[in-house]
């Protein structure tokens, strides 16, 4: 895993009723975007340094960005069709 400055982590959880952890990563502390990363975590607003095992993936911030635009996308388009109801 190769990440920067900026990019997100998103954990899978592992039970269903748990949401997925996402954080965004604040430093790069290895060499060439190598783990370990200062992570910046939504759900608290906590700091800790991590080390991404299997359940982790890599989002760098343009995707991050069109995830994010295309949610929005798709919540005003759900607002407008209950409201033409």
């Amino acid at each position: 895993m190769r990440a920067q400055a900026g990019d997100w982590l998103v954990i899978k959880e592992t039970y269903v009723d748990r949401p997925d952890q996402r954080g965004r990563i604040l430093e790069v502390r290895g060499a060439d975007g190598a783990p370990p990363y200062l992570v910046k975590w939504l759900r608290d607003d906590r700091e800790s340094l991590y080390f991404p095992g299997p359940d982790a993936q890599l989002v760098t911030a343009e995707q991050q960005s069109e995830i994010d635009e295309e949610e929005r996308r798709r919540l005003a388009t759900t607002r407008a069709a209950i409201h033409h109801r």
